[in-house]
C-alpha cells in the first residue's frame, strides 16, 4: 500500500495500480480528473470508481477487501420466494435508466446527502448511450418501484446504487439482476465497497488480489443482453 496519493494528469486512460491505495481511508488511490467517459471506462478495467461528496475533488478508490456477488451462488430466502409469489412484477432493463438514477439520486431519510451529483449523473448518462452503463427496473401497476444501475466490464456487473420506494423493492431487483447474469453467464458482481445497500448480498469478500485475479478473468466478455429494446417482461 501506498502513503501518497496520485494527482491525476490530463491523460484520461492513465491510473497507478490499485497496489498503491492508501490503507487510511480505505482504498482511496487517486484525485483529479474528471467524469469523461474514457477515463471512467479506464477506471472500471482496473478495478478503480469515483466517489466524492459534492463539495470534495473528484476521488477515486480501489478498496480492500472487495464484495463480490456471485448470482448461482444467491441465497433467495423463504420469505422472498413467498413475496415474489404473492406480487405482480414486471422487469425491464435499461427502459428507464434515466429515471432509476435520479431516484438513487434522491435524498433519502437515512442519509444527508447523496453523492449522486449531476456531473455524475451526466456522466454515467453518457455511459449508458454508449452501452456500458445498465439499468434494472422494478415495475409495479406500470409505476417504477424499484431499480439499480451500474457499469458492465465484460463479464464483471459493478454495482452503483439501488433504489425502492416499496417493501422488498431493492431485493426484487437484485434478484432479477442476478437471474439474467445467470441466463447470460455473467460470472459475478461487485459492489463499489461493502455499503449497507449491497451488504447483505455479497456471498464473498476477500483481499484485492484475489478480486484482480477474478476481475482480470472476466474482462472479456458484456455480460448484459438485449440491453434497451425491451418492455417489460414479468418474471415468474
Amino acid at each position: 500500500m501506498s502513503c501518497y496519493l496520485t494527482q491525476l494528469d490530463d491523460e484520461p486512460t492513465r491510473f497507478p495500480h490499485p497496489k498503491h491505495a492508501l490503507d487510511e481511508p480505505n482504498g482511496l488511490l487517486a484525485i483529479g480528473g474528471d467524469l469523461s467517459p474514457p477515463r471512467l471506462l479506464a477506471a472500471y478495467h482496473n478495478g478503480i470508481f469515483p466517489w466524492n461528496e459534492p463539495h470534495q475533488a473528484l476521488l477515486w478508490w480501489s478498496p480492500d477487501p472487495r464484495g463480490v456477488i456471485v448470482p448461482s451462488r444467491l441465497h433467495v430466502g423463504r420469505s422472498l420466494k413467498k413475496f415474489l409469489r404473492r406480487h405482480s412484477f414486471d422487469i425491464s432493463i435499461n427502459r428507464a435508466f434515466n429515471q432509476v438514477i435520479a431516484a438513487c439520486a434522491a435524498p433519502r431519510p437515512t442519509a444527508s446527502g447523496t453523492w449522486i451529483s449531476d456531473e455524475m449523473i451526466a456522466a454515467y448518462q453518457a455511459l449508458h448511450r454508449q452501452g456500458h452503463a445498465h439499468s434494472i427496473e422494478v415495475w409495479q401497476d406500470g409505476q417504477l418501484q424499484a431499480g439499480l444501475y451500474g457499469i458492465a466490464v465484460g463479464r464483471l456487473f459493478c454495482g452503483e446504487s439501488m433504489f425502492s420506494r416499496i417493501d422488498n423493492g431493492a431485493k426484487v431487483a437484485m434478484w432479477a439482476l442476478c437471474r439474467h447474469f445467470e441466463c447470460h453467464a455473467g460470472p459475478s458482481l461487485t459492489a463499489r465497497c461493502k455499503t449497507a445497500s449491497w451488504l447483505p448480498w455479497a456471498s464473498k469478500s476477500g483481499p484485492v488480489a484475489s478480486f484482480w485475479r477474478r476481475w482480470r478473468h472476466c474482462d472479456s466478455n458484456h455480460c448484459v443482453k438485449d440491453a434497451g429494446k425491451r418492455g417489460p417482461s414479468t418474471y415468474d
